[in-house]
Order: C-alpha cells, then structure tokens, then sequence
C-alpha cells in the first residue's frame, strides 16, 4: 500500500483547522507482520540513504518533532531510525532552557546542535517551543529577559514566525534539508496513554504532572499549532501533520517522509580518477600477493 504524503504535507499559504485533520486512518498495513515487513524496508532504504548522504557530504538533513504529550515522539524517533549507523545520526532534546540559553536569543541554543553535512540531526522538540509553549504560557515569555519593548510588541509571534522562515531558508540555501513532523494525537487517545503510564509501573518514569496541565490547554495548543503551521510551512522546510492515533501508521509514514526527502536529494558516491583507480589496483595486486 503506497503513502501519498500529500494527504499529511501543510502546503505555504493555506488555513489550517487541526479539528478537521484525521488523527487516525485507514491501517497502512495488512497485520503485525506486514507493518513489520514495511518498516524494516523504509529503515533498510533509510540507511542505503544516509550511507551516501555521509559520502556525498554537500547535504546534511534536520528532522524536527513537535507534539502534544504521549504523542510517539520517542517510539517514532527510535523505531524509523534504528537501521541507520549512529554515526551518522544525532537526536537532541529540548526541554526548559537554562540560565546561559536564556541570555540568548530564542534561535540560539539550536544552532550549535545543528547536523553537519553528511549527517541526520533529530530535535525532538526544538525552537518551535518558542512560539507554541511560550505562547500558551505567558509567564515564560516573561522569564526570557527580553527588553520590554520586545516582550509587549504584539507582533512578537509574527517576528519570531519569520525568524524561523529566515533560518530554515538560510539552512537549505546552504544544503540543509529541513522537515518539520508534527504527531497529530487525538485528545481521547492522549487520556488513554497517560492512563497507561500510570497503570504500568515500567511505564511510570514517563508520566509527569505537568502533562495534566498541558493538558488543560488543549485547545490553546491547537491555536497555537495552528497559526505555527500556516506561517512556517514552506516549500523548502514543510511541516507534516501526521496522524498518530495508530502508533505504526505514524512510524510507517514518518519513515516514507524521511525516505522522500533523501531520496530526492542529488547525491553520490566520490568518483575516483583514473589515476586514483590504477592506485587501488596496484595496491589490491600487492594485497592479493600476501594471500600466494
């Protein structure tokens, strides 16, 4: 069954409404087996990807998850990405920022987790939080030690919106493939998987308080999602509205966006010269003569 990521992709310039976005669809796969079958194939195409975008080394690609708690992030990160070699690949979370990130500007403490050319870099959360958590939660703007002047502008979420574009833009001027994953989790299926981690002592590390009072915002949060998406959502940073009701059509989506992003990427292997290839013979000549 093919993955038309059209159905997911928020094209530049369109509304957003989250209420009429699917949370869950049809299952992308036939049994336990048969999604298996189909991850392992987008891992197995995921890492052949990542090979050559290590050896092209001109592109490097940065994967940004956003959601509502006990959406998938974690499983979707650690499912699709565990046939690629960790060398290449860096997963970096953000959570509150400290003192020294709060002396900077919003962008900053990101920048130095950026992937370098030939490498995948995952920001489970990222910069986003600026303008969806912040947003909801005033009391955090506040905290942030902005001048006054900058904190009370009402255009605050609209500079920050274009600061993102700016910075997403620049990266893929300079060969940086930005793809934005947001796990769209039904309001019922989140109680139901925070009933679950409290019921499943295994499961109990995960649950914190504050998911309750997130919680408490949710409408808040679709806002805040939604005038994110319609601003920053572009053609060469697109945001993905993924439907995570269903943990393994989440997964097996996530890994066709990441598998279509690469693959659509230019890329090679170095050529070796003539010069380079009468080398390597010699030296396999020698190499082959040890074996005698």
């Amino acid at each position: 069954m093919s993955i038309d990521l059209r159905d997911f992709r928020v094209e530049p310039d369109t509304s957003v409404r989250l209420a009429r976005r699917a949370t869950r669809i049809d299952p992308l796969y036939q049994d336990r087996k048969d999604y298996e079958e189909r991850l392992e194939a987008g891992t197995r195409r995921l890492s052949e990807l990542q090979q050559k975008l290590y050896a092209h080394d001109r592109h490097s690609l940065l994967v940004i998850f956003q959601a509502m708690d006990a959406a998938g992030k974690d499983g979707a990160i650690r499912h699709v990405m565990s046939g690629v070699n960790p060398q290449g690949c860096q997963v970096f979370s953000f959570k509150h920022p400290s003192e020294q990130e709060l002396d900077h500007d919003f962008l900053w403490r990101t920048q130095s987790a950026l992937p370098e050319r030939g490498r995948i870099g995952i920001f489970n959360r990222s910069y986003y939080e600026e303008v969806l958590i912040v947003r909801v939660r005033p009391e955090i703007l506040a905290s942030q030690k902005l001048p006054d002047a900058a904190r009370d502008d009402k255009s605050i979420w609209k500079k920050r919106f274009r600061s993102i574009v700016n910075s997403e833009t620049h990266l893929h001027d300079n060969g940086t493939r930005v793809v934005k994953i947001f796990l769209h989790i039904s309001k019922k299926e989140q109680c139901k998987r925070l009933i679950a981690r409290i019921d499943d002592a295994e499961k109990n590390w995960k649950f914190s308080p504050a998911d309750i009072e997130q919680r408490a915002a949710w409408d808040d949060y679709m806002k805040a999602y939604q005038a994110c998406f319609e601003a920053t959502s572009t053609r060469e940073a697109p945001w993905y509205i993924v439907p995570a009701d269903d943990k393994k059509n989440a997964r097996l989506i996530v890994s066709q966006i990441l598998v279509d992003t690469l693959g659509a990427l230019d890329m090679h292997y170095p050529k070796i010269t003539p010069a380079q290839r009468r080398e390597m013979l010699a030296i396999r000549r020698r190499l082959a003569s040890e074996l005698e």
